[in-house]
């Protein structure tokens, strides 16, 4: 077939534009750095098992009899029986009565929230978010063309939620308020006097609440309450998975448990057509989820643990450095220290910097909604404990020869 050196590019679509993951996207930066023979430490993103976290053998077990006895095929669309039974029976031991038929294993909880999404915001339409936000919200509202508007959380306050800013963000086109707690990517942790408003808020204006749960077992004094269990008939649809407590990122084995009230009855109807469009989630992993939540669960004891120790190391070592205050973070394993930048720069100069400079990746604040000249980044903090003294280290090196030069 004849060619054409002049033929044109074949185009996209214009919504790619909208789309930007930066936690993933400043990588192309760092294999620059390593072609420069640089040794990068990967802060960026939050994979336990990449850090020498090992996932429960009993889970290995589950998934791997599963292929062995054959059950490599299509599985119903919402997921295999035994598994949407051991989701709700867990929520049931958590106090948020819950029938299997409104759960749904989900490839990850980020697919079980793109269905969400999906399901119950039109184009045009307003989503509550957190600022800073996980960037996997508002990459998905903006393939639907919808509106992220986000509500303030105050590192002065635990980066608690901003109430008032809060409400004052409602129109008549807002339709779900989006809850990521404990946080991601702050580590806090909101107490129950602030879930209890964010529901009744949700209450007053008919919002649905998208609760992600996913570190809801990774609270450094113990596994989190579902927001479920303050208000049982409140519009929630919760979401979680193996990927963070169970050690199992790479599996994407996720479930999404939609509330027992009947105004989300059409919701979770039109959330399992969409999910008859893409046939089902990995079959041998939904296996692993019911030996998960019926199985030992004694290795979060020492994950909390191992957390609860890098968490310390991280909020005294960055709030040691001269312009640099940090937040100590109360679960899971991230931190958003900010550091006092000089004008005209921004959290992604600073980033990229420190990672052409030390080799140190970590992901600026900007990249989660945060106002670029806030100088926020964000911290994985699943490195052994002395590898991160030694980072904190040059971070603080770094930093002070950074703001000395400006």
């Amino acid at each position: 077939m004849p060619t054409s050196k002049a033929a044109r590019p074949i185009p996209v679509a214009s919504r790619i534009n909208r789309f930007s993951y930066a936690i993933r996207n400043i990588v192309t930066e760092a294999r620059a750095v390593e072609a420069r023979g640089v040794r990068v430490r990967y802060l960026n993103i939050g994979d336990p098992v990449a850090f020498g976290f090992q996932t429960p053998a009993h889970l290995i077990e589950a998934a791997t009899r599963a292929m062995r006895e054959g059950h490599n095929g299509y599985l119903a669309s919402v997921g295999l029986a035994a598994a949407r039974e051991a989701v709700a029976a867990d929520y049931e031991g958590r106090g948020v009565r819950l029938s299997p038929d409104r759960v749904l294993i989900t490839t990850g909880t980020s697919e079980g929230i793109d269905l969400a999404l999906n399901a119950l915001v039109d184009e045009g339409d307003d989503v509550l978010v957190p600022l800073p936000t996980y960037p996997l919200y508002t990459a998905v509202l903006a393939t639907i063309a919808a509106r992220p508007r986000y509500y303030r959380t105050d590192p002065d306050r635990d980066w608690l939620p901003d109430l008032d800013h809060l409400r004052s963000l409602i129109t008549p086109r807002t339709r779900v308020l989006v809850t990521i707690d404990p946080n991601n990517p702050t580590g806090a942790v909101y107490p129950a006097s602030v879930r209890r408003a964010l529901i009744e808020i949700a209450e007053e204006h008919g919002l649905t609440i998208l609760a992600d749960e996913v570190y809801g077992e990774l609270g450094f004094e113990g596994p989190t309450p579902l927001l479920g269990t303050l208000d049982p008939d409140a519009a929630i649809i919760s979401f979680s998975s193996l990927s963070k407590a169970y050690l199992a990122p790479g599996w994407r084995a996720g479930w999404m448990a939609v509330g027992s009230t009947p105004r989300l009855d059409e919701a979770l109807a039109a959330i399992k057509k969409l999910a008859d469009g893409r046939l089902c989630s990995p079959g041998p992993m939904q296996y692993a989820v019911v030996a998960a939540l019926t199985g030992d669960r004694s290795h979060q004891v020492a994950f909390r643990r191992a957390l609860a120790e890098r968490a310390r190391i991280t909020t005294e070592s960055l709030n040691a450095i001269p312009g640099m205050r940090c937040t100590a973070p109360r679960a899971a394993f991230y931190a958003m220290p900010q550091v006092s930048l000089p004008a005209g720069r921004t959290d992604e100069d600073y980033v990229l910097a420190l990672l052409r400079e030390t080799g140190i990746l970590c992901v600026y604040g900007s990249g989660f909604g945060m106002p670029a000249n806030r100088g926020s980044f964000r911290i994985v903090f699943l490195a052994d404990p002395r590898e991160l003294q030694s980072i904190y280290a040059d971070i603080g090196a770094f930093t002070r020869d950074y703001l000395a030069r400006a």
